[in-house]
């Protein structure tokens, strides 16, 4: 792992963002290590690194605009908009009944290309979700970028939909290295890496 993303590594452990012990994940499933981006709006030194590796991926990808999923990723393109000036939409989950009443706020035109931000994908289920308003209104999504890829099927869901998944770092790299640099004690590491071995449904 490159020296600057083990400094955001390290940081990301040490404000908590990733955290280890017994968790129930959205799907019902349960997890020994969870990780708890929303924390970063709070730790804004953090975000700011989060924000330009995600900018180093993003100046790889051809878009228009970017946008983060409700609600975890919107304070992520909000950082990566402010950290490497670049046009961004805001998508709300639901209509809130007043105003223009529209689900994308920004401006934008119909046949503009998105990339969609999130803080960490498990399955590809809610990304694919949140892109049927985008589409709706003449957006195109075709590159998802996240800081964490949990690795438990979310790749291939969003490939079999024709997107493409790019991370900062995937869960088994975290975990690799905070074992290596005994920032977790052995039990904890073999513990999280059995839980990641096991194979996924689909």
């Amino acid at each position: 792992m490159e020296e600057r993303l083990t400094l955001l590594a390290d940081e990301l452990f040490r404000i908590g963002a990733i955290r280890f012990g017994e968790f129930t994940l959205k799907d019902g499933s349960i997890s020994p290590v969870y990780v708890d981006l929303r924390i970063l709006p709070s730790h804004p030194s953090v975000l700011g690194l989060v924000a330009v590796e995600l900018g180093k991926i993003l100046k790889g990808l051809e878009f228009d605009r970017i946008v983060g999923l409700p609600y975890a990723g919107i304070p992520l393109a909000i950082a990566v908009t402010m950290s490497e000036h670049l046009p961004s939409v805001v998508l709300r989950k639901e209509d809130q009944g007043h105003g223009a009443g529209r689900l994308v706020d920004g401006d934008y035109e119909e046949g503009q290309t998105v990339v969609i931000i999130d803080d960490v994908i498990t399955s590809g289920g809610s990304k694919l979700e949140l892109a049927v308003p985008l589409r709706a209104v003449g957006l195109t999504p075709n590159d998802v970028v996240v800081l964490v890829d949990r690795e438990q099927g979310g790749r291939q869901e969003l490939e079999a939909a024709g997107y493409a998944l790019y991370a900062v770092f995937t869960l088994r790299e975290l975990i690799e290295y905070y074992g290596e640099s005994e920032q977790i004690d052995e039990a904890t590491y073999c513990e999280v890496i059995d839980y990641l071995d096991r194979p996924t449904d689909g």
